[in-house]
């Protein structure tokens, strides 16, 4: 093996462009380039919001890459999609869209982004994958009034369509004979059948971050979609999932679609005579980067900033965006709940809600986080006191101090609606310094691994939440250092670099 790519809507670098047409370049955001920051050479960036594990750089890209194979560190090159008007000046500026020969700092791979139009870019990406795709495999819709599908949907997934053709041609253009080829998550489904088509000789795995829906969910979409969603990722020769549970709701979709042979004790699918093996491939943290990262003198004072503002009261810790799935609003409420219904810990525990903006390209969105601030804002009005701020909100990106406060926290709080996995879950114990609990939800992928000794709840129910935080405070420091000990260890056992070869891997 020679080479691999790497595909994905969000790449390892973005840019910002300044009033004199100046080019800045940082590390990209998101979930996504966290996993994946074992596969690149992004570099990096002390501020970086969403970036967990920092680094990794090039020699982690060839040793995943040529564990996998058994041979040499192979080439790797990224593609990715242009986010803004920063990003589209820096591909047009660049030799046909390669940033590496464009003389930035890429950390040695190879990275091609693409100048997909404006508006195609912004259907595919707003209306189809985050206003539909993400929506069904997060279970968010409120059926009563949404989804609504109609003539303009089906425009909005022609975008769709082209946006993963543009990606499709790319690495049918750039692979070299045989090369393996790694699609990433729910923007790219199409994207494994079209590159099929065009390149035959290539392996193609497809690996889901989200969650997938139970088929009676996956059926709101519209029947052609739903059914060309399932067939692009048919495409691939290995469809990879975080979880067990949401690779079986796959399966169970794919019984669904005419023509297709599901083999469960084979765990493959069979349509139009090509054999998709399905799989699944935990993703976990680098420990040994992240609290090399936590060490830094960004977080300790950080660290001794929160520390002198909460004094020596417990502390209950969450670290989210504001995105509609992560339950931020009942998570406040639970807090709430615990203080109206356990009046001893008033002026006893701080809950800090580190809350970073996503997606405000989106009214949904914009409304949720306006709905998180005014959920806190009624706390701190209900019970503050001149010597005592029950609840500290910010909504505002600081990687660093996310990081301080989980050194900091005694109990973390992950409850999201449902999550494909959840990262925070396992950065929290890996960087407690005193061991803290974890309050989980149990529709976290995460759940999977850590639910023995993290303390798991209904995201749903705010009473069970609210008491289950009050038992992790009342725990004693014996068994949270524990717990933490053992979620640390879970949270470390599969690390990006081992996630990323065993996708290659079951590509042989």
């Amino acid at each position: 093996m020679s080479q691999v790519l790497v595909a994905s809507n969000r790449g390892p670098v973005s840019f910002s462009l300044s009033e004199d047409g100046e080019l800045t370049m940082r590390r990209g955001g998101g979930g996504l380039v966290s996993g994946l920051a074992a596969v690149t050479g992004a570099p990096r960036d002390p501020g970086e919001v969403g970036n967990p594990v920092p680094g990794g750089g090039a020699g982690a890209v060839g040793g995943a890459a040529a564990a996998a194979s058994g041979g040499a560190s192979p080439g790797v090159l990224w593609v990715c999609a242009s986010l803004g008007e920063a990003d589209r000046t820096a591909a047009r500026r660049s030799p046909d869209g390669r940033i590496d020969l464009a003389g930035y700092e890429t950390g040695g791979a190879a990275v091609r982004m693409l100048d997909i139009p404006e508006g195609t870019f912004h259907r595919a990406y707003n209306s189809v994958a985050n206003s539909t795709l993400w929506f069904v495999h997060h279970l968010l819709y409120d059926t009563p009034r949404s989804p609504h599908f109609d003539a303009r949907t089906r425009r909005d997934w022609q975008s769709y369509e082209a946006y993963n053709a543009a990606f499709a041609d790319a690495l049918a253009r750039d692979a070299a004979p045989g090369a393996k080829t790694a699609i990433q998550d729910y923007h790219l489904s199409l994207a494994p059948r079209m590159l099929r088509e065009r390149r035959p000789d290539l392996k193609i795995v497809h690996f889901s971050h989200t969650p997938w829906a139970p088929p009676e969910y996956y059926r709101l979409l519209p029947d052609d979609i739903g059914s060309q969603v399932l067939l692009g990722m048919l495409g691939a020769d290995h469809a990879g999932f975080l979880t067990e549970r949401w690779a079986s709701a796959f399966l169970d979709c794919c019984e669904m679609l005419p023509g297709a042979r599901v083999d469960r004790g084979a765990w493959t699918v069979t349509h139009a005579g090509h054999v998709t093996r399905v799989g699944v491939h935990g993703l976990g943290v680098d420990g040994t980067a992240l609290r090399q990262r936590a060490a830094e003198q960004d977080v300790v004072e950080r660290a001794r900033a929160l520390r002198e503002q909460v004094g020596g009261r417990q502390l209950i810790v969450r670290v989210d965006r504001t995105e509609l799935s992560k339950n931020i609003v009942r998570g406040l409420a639970a807090y709430r709940e615990l203080l109206v219904n356990h009046p001893e810990w008033r002026g006893r525990v701080v809950h800090l809600a580190f809350a970073y903006p996503s997606r405000y390209d989106l009214p949904e969105y914009r409304e949720y986080t306006a709905s998180v601030e005014r959920t806190a804002q009624q706390i701190i009005e209900e019970f503050g006191t001149p010597d005592w701020d029950p609840l500290i909100l910010q909504v505002n990106d600081d990687y660093p101090r996310s990081l301080a406060a989980y050194r900091l926290a005694d109990v973390l709080l992950v409850n999201p609606i449902r999550d494909g996995m959840n990262l925070v879950a396992k950065e929290g114990p890996v960087l407690s310094q005193r061991g803290c609990a974890l309050v989980l939800s149990r529709e976290a992928g995460a759940a999977a691994e850590l639910g023995e000794d993290a303390l798991t709840v209904n995201p749903f129910d705010v009473s069970q939440t609210a008491e289950t935080l009050h038992r992790a405070l009342l725990m004693p420091q014996d068994e949270r250092s524990e717990r933490c000990g053992r979620l640390a260890a879970s949270a470390t056992a599969l690390p990006p670099q081992r996630w990323f070869a065993d996708q290659l891997a079951a590509l042989d």
